[in-house]
């Protein structure tokens, strides 16, 4: 245990995973509501995938450049003015259309504008991570597993109630629900890490410059390209990630609209997927320690990958698709914590949120165009050619910790993963590969 902390205190950290809850139900909500209201309001899925390519492209850009303002700012302070600004933006939209002056452009906008605030508040959020847990007493493998299961559970909560919420409030009163959410997280995440020092603003020797801004910004982007294994993550998260936007933001949706029964069962199989997902990661966290970290990475990014595609295309019915997406949950359950805990073991204290943004900003590069691509895919080719294909490169993507042997690191990024539940972390910084 650090000498700065003194004692245990796992406050904090149960705060801040109560934040994270709180806004990524929200954030549940809002992906949810907006591609249904805007399916019926138009009927189109290519216009459901520009509101998508809207959201995503403005959180692309925050994460390339917000790595240094983050430091210079505070993540408390970047993190409480994300929520509030999602917040206000996500409210406006159904204002506006009570008010029957909503227009496809403005709703756009304000998608593009929760984009842009979304991304850093979750980077500022999450290079909090390590220090919470040192502060809680917590192996990071055990805290990363915890972080993730708190999403995943948001995810769960949003998926269960949106459904039904779109189903008897209609899509507008939901995001109405969604701005409450952000309302509530960021008050809660500022009382969290009050008195922290690592989420107050970084003193730097030198004042802020373009000329420092833009160093600062490098070092970050020159840390993840000299690092074989985490360039390795962010090509291999890139593609998958574009892949999984368009399943969640276009082909999941009008599956449900055209195959199953509605909302009603869209917000089934996100709740089942969240259920098995949260299993997943909160087992991991638990017992991820005892098992090499590549092969279980390995082995759950094969079976979370093509099986969905393939099974919505080849069925119509909701069963074999639910018992699909609850396999694939508790293999993709494992992974955000072996990454998550990668990272934090390679990447020194002081870059943490340079890297994070660097490494969100890599994974996303594609994301805006994962809905977009999907769907005008399925407007020219069909649904099922679209699942299929998609699918296929799918596969292609996930064989990449088999073919590289740079993902084979994964055991060997530190001695953190190695020891004992409860041993505690080390006060500096994790070696580099």
């Amino acid at each position: 245990m650090s000498e700065d902390f003194g004692t245990v205190d796992r406050r904090p950290l149960a705060t801040v995973l109560a934040a994270n809850l709180v806004s990524i139900t929200g954030n549940c909500l809002t992906y949810m509501g907006v591609p249904w209201f805007v399916l019926q309001s138009t009927g189109s899925a290519a216009k459901a995938g520009t509101v998508a390519f809207c959201t995503l492209l403005p959180a692309v850009l925050a994460a390339l450049v917000s790595g240094p303002v983050i430091d210079r700012m505070g993540r408390r302070r970047v993190s409480v003015a994300s929520d509030l600004a999602c917040g206000v933006a996500v409210a406006a939209i159904p204002l506006l259309q009570f008010a029957d002056i909503l227009q496809f452009w403005m709703l756009c906008v304000l998608m593009a504008l929760t984009g842009l605030f979304r991304a850093p508040g979750g980077t500022a959020r999450g290079v909090l991570l390590p220090t919470l847990a040192e502060r809680a007493g917590m192996p990071l493998t055990r805290a990363a597993g915890l972080y993730d299961g708190a999403a995943r559970c948001a995810a769960l909560t949003g998926s269960a109630l949106g459904g039904v919420l779109i189903a008897v409030l209609g899509p507008e009163n939901v995001l109405l629900v969604d701005a409450a959410t952000f309302a509530v997280a960021a008050p809660l995440f500022a009382f969290g890490v009050r008195g922290l020092p690592e989420a107050r603003a970084q003193r730097r020797a030198e004042p802020m410059s373009l000329r420092a801004y833009r160093r600062e910004l490098t070092d970050g982007y020159r840390f993840v390209a000299a690092t074989p294994l985490l360039l390795g993550l962010c090509l291999m998260t890139l593609v998958t990630r574009g892949l999984d936007q368009g399943w969640s933001a276009v082909l999941l949706p009008v599956d449900a609209r055209e195959d199953l029964d509605g909302a009603v069962d869209l917000g089934l199989l996100n709740a089942v997927f969240g259920v098995c997902a949260l299993t997943g990661a909160l087992v991991y966290g638990a017992v991820g320690s005892r098992f090499r970290r590549w092969p279980v990475f390995t082995i759950a990014f094969l079976i979370g990958g093509l099986p969905r595609f393939v099974v919505a295309a080849f069925t119509d019915t909701f069963t074999p698709l639910a018992v699909t997406m609850a396999v694939e949950g508790l293999a993709f359950g494992v992974l955000n914590p072996i990454m998550a805990t990668v990272t934090y073991e390679t990447v020194p204290e002081e870059l943490r949120s340079r890297v994070l943004s660097a490494t969100t900003a890599s994974v996303q590069l594609v994301t805006p165009l994962g809905g977009l691509a999907a769907g005008f895919l399925v407007d020219s080719a069909g649904l099922s050619a679209t699942l299929l294909a998609v699918g296929g490169v799918y596969l292609l993507a996930t064989l990449c910790p088999v073919i590289f042997p740079a993902w084979s690191q994964m055991d060997s990024t530190g001695s953190p993963h190695s020891r004992s539940e409860g041993s505690p972390l080390p006060g500096s910084g994790p070696k580099r590969m």
